[in-house]
């Protein structure tokens, strides 16, 4: 009996050194969002595609013709939907030649100044509590590598990401497609229904609803907590509410002045 128990203590105080040969073994992985330019076109795209045409839709249909709003919302839509992905495109194509120029410029002076680079290096250290002479191993091993070194300076200097430059036709089409699907949910109704007004309220309903839904899966892609999603949720909501309420507003105003014009002139 004795020798048992012996036996088991043995097996139990080697099980914790079993586990930690494992977990150092083990590589440890970290999880982090990925394709984070596609993710955030997507939402901007998306976002703009359910506000700004939902807004001009709401805002023709205060004049009470359904061709009207169909028309308008349409020529919006494809011509928002073009603008948006071109925008896309141009601002990554514009990032990477900005990037291009930069990094030339640094391999320039690295070269052409390289004490001066050196003590930036030292500096960068320093601001993250680090001495020189802790530093200096890894300032020599920088200046053995012309590329790392340049690397290194766009990186913490100029705190500039390399951008990839063949996913900037990408980009586009990530923001043209999905501005297209937001701006064509809130005109749905429209196709459905002859009455404006109730094709105007199933819109708001829809839209809201969207608008809610979006988000909160928004900031929970995004990393964050349920108590923020709810909040993002909101947000969304209100923004939406409010760039439908101001341009029904203005449209319907600029009709009743022209209207008033007419009946007075």
């Amino acid at each position: 009996m004795a020798s048992a128990t012996a036996e088991m203590s043995q097996q139990n105080s080697g099980t914790p050194s079993v586990i930690k040969e494992k977990e150092a073994g083990s590589p440890h992985k970290e999880r982090h969002a990925a394709h984070g330019e596609l993710v955030r076109d997507a939402i901007i795209g998306f976002a703009d595609g359910l506000t700004v045409p939902f807004a001009l839709t709401a805002g023709l249909s205060s004049l009470g013709s359904a061709k009207l709003v169909i028309l308008g919302g349409l020529a919006e839509l494809f011509a928002g939907s073009l603008s948006m992905g071109l925008g896309a495109y141009l601002a990554a194509v514009t990032e990477a030649k900005h990037y291009e120029v930069e990094e030339l410029r640094e391999r320039a002076e690295v070269k052409e100044k390289p004490l001066a680079e050196e003590d930036e290096v030292y500096e960068i250290f320093e601001q993250y509590g680090i001495e020189r002479a802790q530093s200096k191993g890894v300032v020599e091993g920088l200046k053995a590598n012309e590329d790392m070194w340049v690397r290194f300076m766009m990186d913490f200097e100029l705190k500039l990401e390399k951008p990839r430059t063949k996913m900037a036709w990408i980009e586009g089409i990530v923001m043209a497609v999905t501005y297209f699907f937001g701006g064509l949910l809130p005109m749905i109704p429209y196709f459905a229904f002859k009455n404006v007004t109730h094709a105007l309220f199933t819109s708001i309903g829809i839209t809201a609803l969207i608008l809610v839904v979006f988000g909160y899966v928004k900031a929970l892609v995004t990393g964050c907590r349920h108590i923020d999603a709810v909040w993002s949720a909101a947000q969304t909501l209100l923004v939406g509410a409010v760039a439908a309420g101001a341009s029904y507003g203005i449209v319907r105003g600029v009709n009743s002045a022209e209207n008033v014009s007419a009946i007075t002139g």
